[in-house]
């Protein structure tokens, strides 16, 4: 994998996120107790023997950019490895980054200044697994000039998705952006080849077809520009498809929504959970400030209610269940459930306090946030409305450094 130089997308809004994506951008969004969202993505690099990755950045980004700098500074440049930083520079033209295709075209000179072959396009806002050396073989294997990495998801998400129409030959024919009536798999009328965001180009066609892109009007993205051009171009578009690891499932995870960030927390609570944060063969690396381990306390005695119990759930260092119960909830570090508390189906971020009494259900409560006494969020969405956002499937979110009365 030395022949390859990364760009992972680091810059969107997640504006379907709100209000997780208020402060912060997307790829920073805090994830699984410990983790950032584009923690997954540039583990996935190391643990494939990527050393040259470009994180191109835009908005909001100083939280993105603190953790990269305290987590992801362990690159050796002596030995020609690095994590770089870009910020949208004018470089070309005088305007931002606006769309995917034009943040990688404006920083071209990157690529002409490494010389390496192969160009590898990620997303950093997504939940999987994945070794892109194999991607690399098959991409070799094949003489493909743009391979995209697929998986097999429900027909019914497409709409929501990039789809591709692949040949016998596994090499692309139609990708299509979104659709409402996608191609399905052959004898699988269930189930679509999705786009994962992941883009692995000869450097010499990216070049090209970049450049030919940004002379037009489009929105200069990757699946709505750049690979319907490559296939009415002509050019040899091939499909590697995902697989789990040694035997597992295949699992990826488009984080965009509030229903699918929460639902891809609460998939890590199971008790064979598909995504495994626990595979010593795949670590995931992140950056974690020192903290005392999680402590639970009060065991009942005479007030048999008065139990500090975590089940079915992820508690993060630093944590104190002081007499509250969380159920099936994903807890990062500092939080303080207090004696009478009940906790369930939930995220809480670093730093919540949930007060004595208070009783909290299906939701999202962004750090720093105060529960006061007796407190109730997630029973009732109508009154939660009137305070918080909570979408339509009945996720209420509590957003960052919210003052409660």
């Amino acid at each position: 994998m030395k022949n390859v130089i990364t760009f992972v997308m680091a810059g969107g809004k997640g504006e379907r996120l709100m209000p997780l994506t208020r402060d912060r951008a997307k790829p920073a969004v805090p994830f699984g107790g410990i983790y950032r969202i584009i923690d997954f993505t540039l583990s996935n690099c190391i643990n494939s023997g990527i050393r040259k990755i470009h994180v191109l950045t835009q908005y909001k980004s100083v939280s993105l950019v603190r953790h990269l700098w305290m987590g992801w500074n362990i690159f050796d440049a002596e030995l020609g490895e690095y994590i770089d930083i870009i910020h949208p520079q004018q470089r070309v033209e005088e305007h931002w980054y606006e769309g995917t295709a034009d943040s990688v075209y404006q920083n071209l000179y990157s690529i002409d200044m490494e010389g390496a072959p192969y160009v590898l396009v990620l997303a950093g806002d997504h939940i999987y697994k994945m070794d892109y050396s194999h991607m690399m073989a098959a991409h070799v294997e094949t003489n493909a000039e743009v391979t995209v990495g697929v998986v097999r998801m429900p027909a019914e998400q497409a709409a929501s998705l990039g789809v591709t129409k692949i040949d016998e030959q596994n090499r692309i024919v139609r990708f299509l952006e979104k659709p409402t009536a996608p191609p399905t798999i052959p004898g699988d009328p269930q189930h679509v080849y999705a786009s994962m965001g992941i883009y692995l180009f000869g450097r010499q066609i990216l070049e090209e077809e970049l450049t030919a892109d940004a002379k037009q009007e489009s929105e200069h993205d990757f699946g709505k520009n750049i690979l319907p051009n490559c296939i009415q171009n002509g050019r040899k578009v091939f499909a590697y498809l995902l697989e789990g690891r040694e035997g597992q499932a295949a699992y990826w995870r488009d984080v965009g929504t509030i229903e699918a960030y929460h639902e891809a927390n609460m998939d890590l609570v199971h008790v064979a959970p598909t995504f495994n944060l626990y595979d010593r063969d795949w670590p995931l690396r992140t950056f974690m400030e020192q903290h005392p381990p999680a402590k639970f306390v009060f065991a009942g005695g005479e007030d048999s209610a008065r139990v500090g119990t975590a089940i079915d759930s992820l508690v993060s260092p630093g944590c104190i269940i002081s007499g509250g119960k969380v159920i099936h909830s994903v807890l990062s570090p500092k939080v303080r459930v207090n004696s009478y508390a009940e906790v369930t189906d939930s995220v809480l971020m670093e730093g919540v306090d949930v007060g004595r009494h208070a009783k909290i259900k299906r939701a999202i409560i962004d750090k720093d946030v105060k529960i006061p006494p007796s407190t109730v969020i997630g029973y009732n969405p109508e009154e939660d409305r009137q305070r918080f956002f909570v979408t339509e499937s009945g996720i209420t979110v509590v957003a960052k450094r919210t003052e409660l009365t």
